[in-house]
C-alpha cells in the first residue's frame, strides 16, 4: 500500500513541479493567438471551454489502454508502479504535451506533418501512410469489439440485437462523429464518458483501501511476477503499458484539441494534464486489479497467479481483462458498478474508435490539402476510410493486430525524435538552447532501445537470444544517437 500511496504523491508532484518546467522550456505564450480563432470553421477550428476540452483530450487519450493495459502490465509484478509513475512524468506526458503544442503552433497540423517537418520527406510519407493504417485499424477493432460483448448480454433474436446489429449501429455513430462539428456530438458525449471513467477511477481508489486483499511493494520491484509470459520485464512492460506511461497514438489525437485550445496557457492542464490523470487511472486499475484477485478464492499460489486465473473468460478459456473488470466494479461498486462495467468495457473502447476515424479524416486532408468546411468534402474523405475498414472487420486479422503494440511504441519513440529535432532547432534562450533537448531525447532514447528490443524478442519479431536482442538494441540506438548528436552539432555551428 505504501508504494501505491508513493506512486499517486508523485504522479500529482510530477505535474506541478515537471509540468512546469516542461511549460517553460516550451514557452507558451498567453498572448499569442491560437488556431481555434484564426482558422476558426465551425468543423474542427472551434474554441471550446477549457473543462470540456480536457475531458475530451482524457477520454480520446484514455479509453480502454489505462483500464486493460494496466491490468495485464501488473502481472509482471510491482515494477508495473515504476513504469507508470516515471513513463508518464518523463516520457508520456512530456510527449503528448509537446506534440500538442508543436501541433497548436503548427496550426493545428496532424502528427505527419509535424514529424516530416522535423525529420523529413521520407518520414512525413511514411507516418501518412502508417498513422492512416493505425486510425483505420484502431477504428475497425473497436467497432467489432464492443459488438462481441453487446451481442453476449443481450439474448439472441436473430439479426436484431446480434452482432451485425450492434456493429451497424456503432459505424453509424462512428460516421456521424467523423462528420459533424466536433462541438455537435463527441462535445457533448464525450464530457460524460471522460467524467464517467474518472468516477469510477475514485471508487476503485476507496476500494483498494476499503477491501481485503493485498498489494505487492516496491521490494518486489525487480523480479519478474508474470505467471505465463516468456517476455522479459524490459522491454515487454513497456510495450504492454502503453496508455498510462507513454503511448504513440496520443500524438495521433492531440491536434483535434490543439484546433479547440483558446490559449496556449491552457496547454500543460490539457495535454500533460490529461496524460497525469491517465497515469493516475492506469495505477489505480493495476492495485485494485492485483488486491481484488489476491482476496478471490481461485487457482493460484500468489496474487499474479491468481488475476490470471480470474481473468479467464469461461466461454472462450481465454483471460480477458473485460472479465475482470466486470467482476470487480460489480463485487466492489455495486449497481453503480454494474453501469460503470458497461461503460469501460463498452463505451470506452467506441470513445476511441471515433475519435480514431475522425483523425484519419483530418490526416488525409492535411496532407491533400483539402479543406473540410463542407459537408460534401468531409465525406469524400471519409467514404474511402470506411469502406476499407468495413472490409477488415471480415477479415481475421490477429497477426496484423499482434504488432500493433509495438508499432504504437514506435509511433511514439519517432514522435519524441521529431520533439527533439524540433527544441534543438528553436529555442531562444542560450541556456533553453543548450539543454532543452533533454526532456525529450532521454525518453527519445528509452522508447528506442524498447521498441528495438521487443521486436528482436517477441514471438511475432525474431525471436533472439535475450542477450543478442538487448546488445543489438543497444547498437540501433547508440547509431540514432550518434546520428543526432552529428545533425546538432552542425545546428549549433550555424
Amino acid at each position: 500500500m505504501v508504494t501505491f500511496i508513493a506512486s499517486l504523491l508523485l504522479l500529482v508532484l510530477g505535474y506541478v513541479l515537471y509540468g512546469a518546467f516542461v511549460d517553460r522550456v516550451f514557452g507558451s505564450d498567453a498572448q499569442r493567438p491560437t488556431p481555434c480563432y484564426a482558422l476558426q470553421d465551425g468543423v474542427d477550428y472551434m474554441p471550446m471551454p477549457t473543462w470540456k476540452v480536457f475531458l475530451i483530450q482524457f477520454l480520446n487519450i484514455a479509453g480502454t489502454g489505462p483500464i486493460f493495459g494496466a491490468i495485464q502490465g501488473i502481472l509482471f509484478g510491482p515494477s508495473a508502479y515504476l513504469w507508470i509513475v516515471l513513463g508518464c512524468i518523463f516520457g508520456g506526458a512530456v510527449h503528448d504535451y509537446m506534440s500538442g503544442m508543436i501541433s497548436l503552433r503548427k496550426n493545428g497540423a496532424s502528427l505527419p506533418e509535424i514529424v516530416g517537418d522535423e525529420l523529413g520527406s521520407v518520414a512525413r510519407l511514411s507516418l501518412r501512410i502508417l498513422s492512416l493504417v493505425l486510425m483505420i485499424l484502431v477504428g475497425a477493432v473497436f467497432a467489432t469489439t464492443p459488438a462481441d460483448i453487446l451481442d453476449g448480454l443481450v439474448a439472441d433474436q436473430g439479426f436484431l440485437w446480434s452482432k451485425y446489429f450492434w456493429v451497424v449501429i456503432i459505424i453509424a455513430y462512428y460516421i456521424l462523429a467523423t462528420l459533424l462539428p466536433v462541438d455537435k456530438l463527441i462535445g457533448r458525449i464525450y464530457p460524460i464518458f471522460g467524467l464517467a471513467l474518472l468516477i469510477m477511477a475514485v471508487g476503485l481508489c476507496y476500494g483498494i483501501f476499503a477491501y481485503g486483499g493485498s498489494i505487492p511493494e516496491i521490494t518486489e520491484a525487480f523480479s519478474n511476477h508474470h505467471p505465463a509470459s516468456t517476455m522479459p520485464i524490459f522491454p515487454g512492460l513497456c510495450i504492454t503499458i502503453a496508455c498510462g506511461a507513454v503511448s504513440g497514438f496520443h500524438a495521433t489525437q492531440s491536434p483535434m484539441m490543439a484546433r479547440c485550445l483558446k490559449n496556449e496557457k491552457y496547454g500543460r492542464p490539457i495535454f500533460y494534464g490529461a496524460m497525469i490523470t491517465e497515469g493516475v487511472v492506469a495505477l489505480i486499475w493495476a492495485a485494485a486489479s492485483i488486491k481484488f484477485a489476491d482476496s478471490l478464492d481461485v487457482a493460484g499460489d500468489t496474487p499474479y497467479e491468481k488475476l490470471l486465473a480470474a481473468m479467464v473468460n469461461p466461454e472462450t478459456g481465454k483471460p480477458s481483462p473485460a472479465v475482470l473488470v466486470n467482476a470487480i466494479c460489480h463485487n466492489w461498486l455495486g449497481s453503480v458498478g454494474a453501469v460503470l462495467a458497461v461503460l469501460g468495457v463498452v463505451a470506452a473502447p467506441i470513445t476511441s474508435g471515433d475519435t480514431a476515424f475522425r483523425s484519419a479524416r483530418l490526416i488525409a486532408a492535411d496532407f491533400m490539402h483539402y479543406k473540410q468546411n463542407k459537408i460534401y468534402k468531409r465525406i469524400i474523405l471519409s467514404l474511402p476510410i470506411f469502406a476499407v475498414s468495413v472490409v477488415l472487420m471480415f477479415i481475421n486479422f490477429d497477426i496484423l493486430w499482434r504488432y500493433f503494440a509495438w508499432f504504437n511504441q514506435t509511433l511514439a519513440a519517432l514522435t519524441l525524435w521529431a520533439i527533439t529535432v524540433w527544441l534543438t532547432k528553436r529555442s531562444t534562450s542560450e541556456h533553453t538552447k543548450k539543454y532543452a533537448f533533454l526532456i525529450s531525447l532521454v525518453p527519445a532514447l528509452w522508447m528506442t532501445i524498447v521498441c528495438s528490443t521487443y521486436i528482436l524478442i517477441a514471438p511475432e519479431g525474431f525471436r533472439l537470444n535475450h542477450i543478442v536482442a538487448y546488445v543489438l538494441g543497444g547498437l540501433v540506438t547508440l547509431g540514432i544517437l550518434v546520428w543526432y548528436i552529428l545533425w546538432a552539432k552542425k545546428q549549433y555551428a550555424r
